[in-house]
């Protein structure tokens, strides 16, 4: 894989003259501005400069300086912030402007240096000034120089165990490497870490800074070893070949060098991933744009690929899961907008090579994930509809993928596995801001699946749902498949509801066979039950009520919550004139279960009982409810309501048979000899005569309730026919009556016999209600005792008494233990506050 692109920056023509002994020992680069050290002793100063248009670019000489007439530059370091050029010749570190690469006489030699390093962080005091760690050829010390702009000095010494080879910085970390060990020596809390041995040749040592408090080392075992300022690792080591001699670091990558070619290895997966041949190279140097390879004569320009390329190239070879890999870790290196793209796609290419291999849960979450179209998968199946003009495939293409048309023409077993992909995948995808861009195709896709499967449970419920079906489309297919229930479902879905019952409608006129399993009628009735739109159920209620009433009459009583104000009851009874049990079933609603206080609807309702059972006597057919319990509705709506117009429905059953009803019409105005009178003499139902008194004094006093009693037992002494049925009432009831009352009333032609029963009774019954009162009143009279212990309890305290405490009243001595106290705290004797309470 091609990850870095290389090209000739440098390159020394071989002079003409003699031999030619130039060779590049080292090379510093900042922007645009290259800095070259020779094997002479020349600093040469060069600029670079991209050629548009031309993979090349222009390189322009702009000065040299010879430090002296032999000896190699061993090191230079660019200081930007400072205009400063650091050079290592010699033994010693002299400062030159970065530009003009003259001396700066302010800044004498550091001599007997081995080798320098430059700390990044800038220091902002009154002055700006960088760290210089410079270790020493003579001691096993690092001094640690403060660096301005016209002055530097030396503010720490730091000893080390050993000499160093190679030395890297970070804050006050310093990472040695010497020539048998590496370690890591904090200068301020002078503690020192050694890390791991080594038995490297000196050109084989690095100790490079790879990141924030990161190095990378060159460890034992042909190990490139990531070690913390901490010494602890948070990547895993690389392998690379035996030789190494140089290594760089360009996130996500270490580039190695070792026998003139470039080692490229991946940090994520520690993988070799590319390696560039370059003859005769000497070191490399990462910059934040590239990496720089040194040559004898020559230098070279490692160019990263684009990372968007890179992935793009992983996810054409179907390297789903390194490319994934790699997006993740550099996803801070690009902008959000092609991250984030780039991620989808990642993700879906591989979904694709899921859902081929038939991996079909881990293919459905990938594809979801990736926010992939809902119409790439749609349109990978055969005979579903065509999509619209403005879709244009865009997923990857897999080396694994199959033509699903051949598949279901030969393989249907598999192939229904993926049809059971698809209506899974769809219907997750749905109800997601991804579903929603693109409903129409969806649902007109689960509607062609379910129909062409014959999962017309499936269909139904789907449909009857809120839907954006292609009509133009799904219509056709239903009326093909003679599905027409489910085509009044579809309207129903997509908020056509006069279609739907229009649908359902004919279904029934013309008594089709329709394969549902569901009443289409009762099925229309439930639908007109929960709309709102009025015109539309004014359309269809003669037509429901025409066929049956009984069902019909639930398109107004079935209806829940703010759906029950949709219509006024008077609207409602004006459209059920002409229907009456719609109209008794109707106002039961009302007054039972809504509590109408109306008087106009509780009387309706009593006159359609009323007409009711007038009806059947006369021989009328009843579809409704039998007789016997029409009348328990009548007798049980007249007991229990009281708004109703008692007159006007007297004045209807006034020459009926309906005697107990006039009766309870009577008692309601309170006529109630009258009433008795009818349940006697015209109903002859001694047992409803009873029933009523009971029932009329009930929530009376006792007296009421004597007086209806004595009522009735006076209408029945009034015949001698009614005799037996007088002793029984008394008997039964002795204790509705006042003895005395009876007594006055009772003819005295009767014998003790007939009433003494009644009288024990009563007697029994008084003597019980005596002395339960005075039960009652002795518990009152405890309960009222328990309280003052209470509160005698609550206020007790000691009161002392002696010879010389007096009375407050008579102002003579207490001579006994028995006195009053006050509850102003003065003590009395009882007879002088008797005396004082009387007068």
């Amino acid at each position: 894989m091609k990850v870095f692109t290389s090209l000739l920056v440098f390159q020394k023509l071989p002079s003409r003259k003699g031999r030619d002994k130039y060779s590049i020992q080292c090379l510093e680069c900042f922007g645009k501005n290259l800095y070259i050290g020779t094997r002479e002793g020349v600093v040469e100063y060069l600029t670079v400069n991209s050629v548009s248009g031309e993979k090349s670019l222009a390189v322009r000489e702009v000065g040299n300086r010879q430090m002296g007439r032999s000896g190699a530059i061993g090191q230079l370091t660019a200081i930007p912030v400072l205009n400063h050029l650091l050079v290592l010749w010699d033994g010693s570190v002299t400062v030159l402007n970065m530009f003009s690469l003259e001396p700066i006489p302010a800044l004498k030699k550091i001599q007997n240096v081995s080798l320098f390093y430059v700390n990044e962080s800038v220091v902002q005091t009154q002055s700006v000034s960088v760290e210089l760690f410079v270790a020493s050829t003579k001691r096993k010390t690092v001094s640690i120089y403060k660096v301005c702009v016209d002055r530097w000095e030396c503010v720490r010494q730091v000893a080390l165990p050993q000499e160093p080879v190679a030395l890297t910085v970070h804050e006050t970390c310093l990472c040695v490497a010497t020539c048998d060990r590496y370690f890591l020596h904090d200068y301020e809390s002078q503690t020192t870490l050694d890390l791991f041995p080594h038995n490297l040749g000196k050109q084989s040592i690095i100790a490079n800074k790879c990141g924030k408090g990161e190095f990378l080392l060159n460890g034992p075992g042909c190990l490139g070893m990531f070690v913390m300022k901490n010494g602890t690792s948070q990547l895993p080591p690389v392998q690379w070949p035996e030789g190494v001699v140089g290594a760089a670091v360009y996130f996500p990558y270490v580039l190695t060098l070792q026998n003139h070619t470039v080692h490229i290895y991946s940090i994520l997966d520690q993988q070799l991933k590319q390696t560039v041949p370059i003859g005769s190279a000497k070191s490399l140097i990462s910059t934040e744009a590239s990496v720089f390879v040194v040559a004898e004569k020559e230098i070279y320009q490692l160019s990263p690929v684009p990372m968007e390329d890179q992935i793009h190239e992983l996810v054409s070879r179907e390297r789903v899961d390194e490319a994934l890999t790699l997006l993740d870790r550099v996803q801070d290196l690009l902008p959000k907008e092609s991250y984030k793209d780039l991620h989808k796609n990642v993700i879906c290419t591989s979904g694709m090579i899921k859902f081929y291999r038939e991996a079909f849960v881990d293919a459905k979450e990938l594809f979801i994930k990736g926010e992939l179209d809902p119409r790439e998968i749609i349109s990978l199946y055969p005979a579903m509809f065509a999509m619209s003009d403005d879709f244009t495939p865009q997923t990857t293409a897999v080396s694994n993928a199959k033509d699903l048309w051949s598949l279901s023409r030969h393989d249907w077993p598999t192939f229904r596995q993926y049809l059971s992909f698809l209506d899974e995948f769809l219907r997750e995808v749905r109800p997601t801001t991804q579903g929603q861009i693109c409903s129409e195709e969806i649902d007109s896709a689960l509607f062609k699946l379910y129909l062409e499967q014959g999962e017309y449970g499936k269909l139904d419920q789907f449909v009857s749902s809120q839907n954006n079906c292609n009509l133009q489309i799904c219509v056709p297919d239903l009326e093909k498949h003679k599905r027409f229930f489910t085509l009044g479902l579809l309207y129903q879905g997509q908020g056509q509801h006069f279609n739907a019952i229009q649908t359902w409608v004919k279904i029934v006129e013309d008594q089709s066979n329709e394969p549902s399993h569901i009443s289409v009628f009762q099925h229309i009735v439930n639908t007109l039950s929960h709309l709102e739109h009025k015109p539309i159920i004014w359309k269809f209620v003669d037509w429901v009520f025409q066929r049956d009433q009984e069902a019909g009459i639930l398109i107004f009583t079935k209806r829940h919550g703010r759906d029950r104000n949709t219509f006024a009851p008077e609207e409602v009874l004006t459209v059920l004139a002409n229907y009456p049990v719609a109209t008794t079933l109707y106002l039961e609603y009302l007054v039972n279960d809504l509590n109408s206080k109306e008087e106009k609807h509780h009387t309706l309702l009593i006159t359609a009982y009323v007409k009711k059972i007038l009806q059947s006597t006369k021989g009328a057919a009843n579809n409704y409810t039998s007789e016997d319990e029409i009348r328990h509705k009548l007798q049980k709506l007249l007991w229990q309501s009281s708004v109703y117009s008692a007159g006007a429905i007297y004045d209807q059953i006034m020459s009926s048979f309906l005697h107990v009803e006039k009766a309870i019409l009577l008692g309601k105005s309170s006529k109630h000899k009258k009433a008795l009178q009818i349940l006697v003499n015209d109903e002859k139902d001694q047992q409803a005569a009873e029933s009523y008194c009971w029932r009329t004094s009930a929530g009376q006093d006792r007296k009421f309730t004597q007086r209806i009693f004595l009522i009735l037992l006076q209408i029945y002494l009034e015949s001698t026919q009614h005799v037996i049925a007088a002793v029984d009432l008394l008997n039964k009831n002795a204790f509705a009556f006042d003895v005395v009352s009876v007594l006055r009333v009772l003819p005295s032609s009767w014998s003790l016999q007939l009433v003494l029963r009644f009288l024990c009774e009563s007697l029994r019954g008084t003597v019980h209600d005596k002395r339960m009162r005075g039960l009652e009143m002795s518990l009152a009279k405890v309960e009222n005792l328990r309280n003052k212990h209470a509160w005698m309890e609550a206020t007790h305290e000691e009161i002392k008494v002696d010879r010389g405490c007096i009375c407050h009243s008579c102002q003579k001595p207490l001579t006994g233990p028995q006195f009053l106290r006050r509850p102003t705290g003065e003590l009395t004797h009882i007879y002088c506050h008797a005396g004082e309470s009387s007068h």
